[in-house]
């Protein structure tokens, strides 16, 4: 086993692996993923980050307080997860000095095009059943993802996983309920959940699509094939669905591109809205 699987794989599920400890592995030399480790951890966190930019939007805004609670420490979740994968993956995009890149680095100081997260986690929120449309989607996916990921071969990606699997555990519980809720409200919160979900399926597809890069992890054992998840997804949600008498919607797949830097055209203005501050003040602290 080598110094970086040791080190890692003394970070057990039931203890946090913050992006802090994963900085510190990275400048010390026990961490370094290889090329398309960190592309993939890259992608992993893109789809944190952006989601985490979108929820952070209903603060305030929710239609209760209790969930504009609820929907702003999803939205942290998600950041933190996004935290720990960008920090993982900037140890293999180094700077033109050789240092690692930081999670800053990745967040702030890229473009659109160089964004890797599937189009679905950049969809406007909508209105709320609109949100919980996505959120129930990405919820079962990030479940099934991060569940199967604990037992990477790369011990940073497991001990990552470990601990966001139980936070994402939550989410689905809480998307679940929610379109339980507004299913078998009334007419006007079952027709807008209706809607959301067919507004949010046609980007369900891309999640699921294998590539290169992803077979060639799988077969090292150090990523999940996008493919295999979604017999259980299919399953899980169709239970939900089932519960709520709704239907799967049937609508045609979105043409996704998003692993390869091709997104709607609402991404740019999240990133517009985000990196501003950065990007106005670079190298700033407070």
């Amino acid at each position: 086993m080598s110094e970086a699987n040791a080190s890692a794989t003394r970070i057990t599920p039931g203890n946090a692996l913050r992006p802090e400890d994963i900085a510190l592995e990275v400048r010390t030399g026990l961490a370094k993923p290889t090329e398309d480790v960190a592309e993939y951890a890259l992608r992993l966190g893109d789809d944190a980050l952006i989601l985490a930019q979108r929820l952070g939007h209903w603060i305030s805004r929710a239609p209760e307080l209790e969930e504009d609670i609820a929907l702003g420490n999803i939205a942290l979740d998600q950041l933190g997860h996004a935290r720990s994968f960008l920090t993982y993956a900037g140890a293999g995009v180094p700077n033109q000095d050789g240092t690692a890149k930081t999670e800053d680095d990745l967040a702030y100081f890229r473009r659109e095009h160089e964004f890797r997260s599937v189009q679905l986690f950049e969809q406007p929120n909508g209105d709320f059943a609109a949100t919980i449309a996505r959120q129930f989607v990405v919820s079962y996916y990030q479940y099934e993802l991060y569940r199967r990921l604990t037992e990477s071969t790369d011990a940073t990606l497991a001990a990552i996983a470990a601990k966001a699997v139980k936070e994402v555990d939550y989410h689905r519980d809480h998307s679940a309920q929610w379109v339980l809720r507004l299913a078998g409200g009334t007419d006007e919160s079952r027709k807008r959940m209706i809607h959301g979900l067919r507004t949010m399926w046609p980007y369900v597809a891309e999640l699921f699509r294998d590539d290169e890069l992803t077979e060639r992890l799988a077969q090292a054992g150090a990523a999940v094939a996008p493919s295999t998840l979604k017999e259980d997804f299919d399953r899980l949600t169709a239970e939900v669905l089932n519960e709520a008498e709704l239907e799967v919607p049937d609508v045609p797949a979105a043409p996704g591109g998003g692993r390869e830097g091709k997104h709607s055209e609402y991404l740019g203005y999240i990133l517009a809205e985000m990196q501003v501050l950065a990007r106005e003040h670079p190298g700033a602290s407070w």
